[in-house]
């Protein structure tokens, strides 16, 4: 059975499983059919951004939920601008710029409103306060409910905090990525900010991709983590559930948002919610045998 939490000081009640729509693509024929299991399931946040596809993630929501929005909570992103020959994309915190993508994600999504509109990354030389003018407007008009950040930055996190205003931060973290252990988590836990994971499953390293290089861990480091996670799970869960398992346990944390493809990834981490809970030991027994690293820049 799905559980709930309140995402930080707002309230949203959302399930401790998202779904994790960039994994999503919209000439996926069945992508429907995973919503409508997803909501069977108990799922009722959904994670996109304008940069998913350059908006047709959106539009794909935008179909799945018509007719059914009051059953969902959806996020949305804004802030990486498309160049206009498609190579790529540059960073763009402006207030015009945020207002102008808000504006078309709802048209996209087919909907009045965004229940969490986020900041999708960000820098410490970035104005600030222009870009919370743009997310204040959006609140006053009624466009959007709440508005968050989603960054693994923690100089721009500690900033955004300070200003008291955002309430929810989406960021990477997994037992290949406990960078958020020692910088962000406690301090969001302290402010009342719902954390929202993404990465939990470390691009499935943890699970069933081959060992390599990972964010300062060597290949070696990797395999040795993946057998570790596989030792504590034995029968009782999956690896995925186990890696999911794992950022869940953590107070500040609100949600694992996981990226899902087929039935069988979404039952599986449907099932990490109900899935015996890892025990103390377990716990540090992973913490142990998986060495954790520190944020070399951005601090």
């Amino acid at each position: 059975m799905m559980e709930y939490k309140k995402l930080g000081k707002s309230d949203l009640t959302i399930s401790r499983i998202g779904y994790g729509c960039m994994s999503l693509h919209p000439e996926q024929k069945d992508f429907l059919s995973l919503i409508d299991k997803a909501l069977d399931f108990g799922i009722n946040y959904f994670d996109t951004a304008d940069l998913y596809d350059k908006g047709g993630n959106e539009l794909m929501l935008g179909k799945a939920f018509k007719g059914r929005r009051d059953k969902v909570i959806i996020a949305s992103k804004a802030g990486n601008q498309w160049r206009p020959d498609g190579s790529g994309w540059d960073w763009n915190p402006r207030k015009e710029y945020i207002l102008k993508c808000a504006e078309e994600s709802l048209k996209r999504l087919q909907t009045d409103y965004l229940d969490l509109f986020m900041l999708h990354g960000g820098t410490i030389q970035d104005d600030i306060m222009e870009s919370i003018s743009a997310f204040e407007q959006l609140l006053k008009e009624g466009k959007i409910r709440y508005y968050g950040l989603s960054s693994i930055r923690p100089n721009v996190i500690k900033v955004h905090t300070a200003y008291r205003k955002v309430v929810s931060l989406m960021t990477q973290f997994s037992l290949l990525d406990r960078r958020p252990e020692e910088a962000t988590l406690d301090l969001m836990h302290e402010n009342d900010i719902g954390v929202l994971v993404r990465g939990s499953v470390a691009s499935g390293l943890l699970v069933d991709k081959p060992a390599r290089d990972y964010l300062g861990h060597t290949a070696a480091q990797v395999a040795e983590a993946a057998f570790s996670v596989k030792a504590v799970s034995q029968s009782k869960r999956t690896p995925a559930q186990t890696a999911i398992q794992y950022v869940l346990q953590h107070p500040a944390v609100t949600s694992a948002v996981v990226g899902m493809r087929t039935p069988q990834q979404l039952e599986e981490a449907v099932g990490a919610v109900s899935a015996p809970q890892m025990t103390s030991e377990e716990i540090k027994y992973l913490q142990t045998h998986i060495p954790a690293r520190k944020y070399e820049s951005h601090r």
